[in-house]
């Protein structure tokens, strides 16, 4: 039996590659995917396991600078052209000075430029023009007061908060918990929308709250793959994503044919 000839196929294309170090509870590989273009390629790395819930004292623990630079080494042998730190605690939790530390240290370690969540988000601020922002948590108070801090310390005012008081299985938490938190944060006058926690699913809720609020609303996983692929000179995909997607700033409209909010049964899961 003769072989196919299969040189018409050409490729595989070539691969951009974004390195991604995230927590070792981090469960939404997935929605992480939904932001990027065809041509880049996401490599993901997790730092070792730790018997502590979410806290202020994990947050501490999965961003020391000895295990980001252990999760960028495990990264740099595929040589992807930037690296991030996909985790909102971790990177707030020392301020803006800690945050920028990190980026340095992971920086030194991969010899290529890094970026975090927490970055992302005052990065994404500064691109929206956004003064006053009203947050929404997963978190206890004391890891909701730390986020607040680090916004404050940028120089914007947070309007409102909510925050759910978890400390594990965050992945699960459905979309309309995620829009009933988003409605009560967003009650007072407020230029943006922020929902903290990359193991938060957020992506199909963004266009709907955006829809409904008037106002660009911003997720952790969003801004960190927003930040990334800028690195790379190329643009996060995402319709009807202020951010994202120019032609949502003048005013977002909710896509036709899509539900006011999506059912726990369009969630995103993880492992249990």
């Amino acid at each position: 039996m003769s072989s196919m000839d299969l040189s018409f196929l050409g490729g595989p294309r070539p691969q951009r590659g974004v390195g991604v170090v995230a927590p070792f509870d981090f469960a939404l590989d997935r929605e992480l995917w939904r932001w990027v273009p065809d041509e880049v390629s996401l490599h993901l790395t997790r730092t070792p396991f730790v018997p502590v819930e979410v806290s202020l004292d994990l947050a501490r623990l999965v961003s020391e600078h000895e295990t980001l630079g252990d999760g960028v080494r495990t990264l740099t042998a595929i040589a992807p052209e930037v690296v991030a730190y996909a985790c909102t605690s971790g990177s707030f939790v020392g301020g803006i000075a800690g945050e920028r530390a990190m980026c340095e240290a992971m920086t030194r370690e991969g010899a290529v430029p890094a970026v975090t969540t927490s970055g992302a988000l005052l990065e994404a601020l500064t691109e929206l023009g956004v003064r006053r922002v009203a947050l929404v948590t997963p978190y206890t108070v004391s890891v909701t007061r730390a986020l607040e801090d680090y916004v404050a310390e940028a120089g914007v005012a947070v309007t409102g908060c909510a925050f759910m008081g978890l400390t594990r299985h965050i992945w699960k938490v459905p979309y309309r918990d995620v829009a009933d938190m988003a409605r009560t944060a967003a009650r007072g006058a407020t230029d943006a929308l922020f929902i903290s926690c990359t193991n938060l699913p957020t992506y199909d809720v963004i266009p709907q709250l955006e829809a409904e609020l008037r106002i660009p609303v911003l997720s952790a996983n969003q801004v960190t793959m927003w930040a990334a692929l800028r690195r790379l000179g190329t643009r996060a995909v995402g319709a009807y994503q202020a951010l994202i997607d120019p032609a949502a700033r003048g005013g977002p409209v909710l896509p036709e044919g899509l539900p006011n909010v999506p059912g726990e049964e369009q969630q995103q899961e993880g492992p249990t």
